[in-house]
């Protein structure tokens, strides 16, 4: 962009004095703002290559294609390093696309080796499906970490059929959600059905007997009772 300069003199002033004044630039000559800074890695890449030589995973936000294409890449290089040695990936998610949550499901269960999931924080919709996904008995979850399953969300618009068509691919993307959920546990597909129907949260202790984990990991705090869960008639009657 070129950059007209204008000088003005004053009266009595010498025509070289004015060389020495900055230059004032035009209305429309004025540089635009810099952009703004990228958006910060979910944690810093340092510790991403350490864990990836460990062959540890994190999934520590929203279920999407991004998210999903980093894993599924992570997944098959871990595999082609090593065929024979396990994999760990620790969840702490609130679930996400159902889409990108099977391709990494579908790629956990392609690779070779062993996938073992730990969940820490909060595992719910897409990352409790993950979670029960991994290998038969190197499930785990830490002590204080909650997990929640339901049925996919979905909605739709538009003409009659198009609707028709939406409703369709949900109660399907649902039927295979829960045999797939029926597998991971062992319970009948008719209690998955139900107890998907709404928001249903577990403790680690009851994901264990639940059949969604395997193990609750052992920690300094462990031997610290919880509290019981409220019953809401108690609250609503205090």
């Amino acid at each position: 962009m070129s950059v007209t300069a204008r000088w003005t003199l004053c009266p009595g002033e010498h025509p070289l004095a004015a060389c020495t004044k900055p230059p004032l630039l035009q209305d429309s000559d004025h540089p635009s703002p810099p952009p703004p800074p990228p958006p910060p890695p979910p944690f810093p890449l340092s510790y991403s290559r350490s864990l990836l030589k460990d062959r540890v995973l994190l999934l520590g936000q929203q279920v999407n294609d991004d998210v999903a294409n980093v894993l599924v890449a992570q997944l098959l290089y871990l595999a082609s390093e090593d065929p024979d040695k396990d994999i760990t990936l620790y969840i702490n998610s609130p679930g996400g696309s159902v889409s990108a949550g099977m391709a990494i499901f579908d790629t956990m269960q392609y690779v070779p080796c062993d996938v073992s999931t730990v969940c820490f924080g909060m595992a719910a919709s897409m990352g409790a499906f993950l979670l029960g996904a991994g290998a038969k008995g190197k499930r785990r979850a830490l002590p204080n970490s909650r997990i929640m399953i339901h049925q996919p969300l979905g909605g739709a618009q538009g003409q009659a059929a198009d609707v028709e068509i939406q409703a369709k691919e949900i109660l399907y993307i649902r039927e295979i959600l829960n045999s797939y959920m029926a597998a991971f546990t062992g319970q009948p597909s008719s209690k998955i059905e139900t107890d998907c129907d709404r928001d249903f949260f577990l403790s680690p202790e009851e994901a264990c007997e639940y059949g969604l984990i395997d193990e609750v990991v052992t920690t300094k705090t462990s031997h610290l009772p919880k509290p019981p869960m409220p019953v809401l008639e108690d609250l609503f009657t205090a």
